[in-house]
């Protein structure tokens, strides 16, 4: 159930969760961003500006927009996201995504641009993390295995949103609503803002682990 968001709520609670993943690394400069729902302005979304540090954004950097196509609502609006592309094709997807997040959490973009470049035959690449305890942090109903998409970091962004919407479209419910971009960054969502950063949190988590168990492999089988 998506929450209810006031304007002003919203603006605020993206700029401190930008701030936040600013401080850990996860948006570094001007990268990431993130949109919310807006349900009392039915088919309209906030979304971060372009070109706006993270670590000192305000609810003035923010942006509302048609879900639809992505334009701001007013003409005299700042620029959205260059990445709006992918938030709104989530949003039109799913009726239940209240909030989406966009960073780039180094576990998880290493895990991405490796699974590209050693998948060559598939044309979006999966991860797969089984029987992790934070595997349940998704939500989802089988928290033995989830499958985690990776799609090709294509220029223009719109081509992305293509692709995620293809993907996604008519697929059976009960997986991670969490995703890949390889040699870029990860994207969650949920119902609301503190939903889809915990989602990134336990990718990001799950992307760590991944690593560290491939390590300890390799250290294992080393004569």
């Amino acid at each position: 159930m998506i929450t209810n968001v006031d304007h002003d709520v919203a603006a605020r609670s993206l700029a401190e969760t930008a701030r936040e993943l600013y401080a850990r690394g996860w948006m570094e400069g001007t990268a990431g961003n993130l949109s919310t729902r807006l349900p009392n302005e039915a088919g309209h979304a906030l979304i971060t500006a372009s070109g706006r540090g993270k670590g000192r954004l305000t609810a003035a950097d923010t942006v509302e927009v048609r879900i639809a196509t992505g334009a701001p609502v007013r003409p005299d609006a700042p620029r959205p996201s260059a990445e709006t592309a992918i938030h709104m094709a989530l949003l039109r997807l799913f009726g239940d995504c209240g909030a989406v997040v966009h960073a780039h959490p180094p576990y998880a973009t290493i895990a991405a641009a490796h699974a590209w470049e050693s998948d060559t035959e598939a044309e979006i690449p999966l991860i797969r993390f089984r029987d992790f305890e934070l595997i349940k942090g998704f939500g989802v109903r089988d928290p033995a295995e989830v499958a985690v998409p990776v799609f090709p970091n294509w220029p223009r962004v719109a081509r992305i949103g293509e692709d995620i919407e293809t993907h996604f479209t008519g697929l059976t419910p009960g997986f991670p609503t969490v995703l890949l971009i390889a040699h870029h960054g990860a994207t969650a969502w949920g119902p609301d803002l503190d939903s889809a950063r915990d989602r990134l949190e336990c990718l990001e988590a799950l992307c760590r682990l991944r690593y560290l168990n491939s390590v300890a492999t390799t250290i294992q089988e080393t004569p």
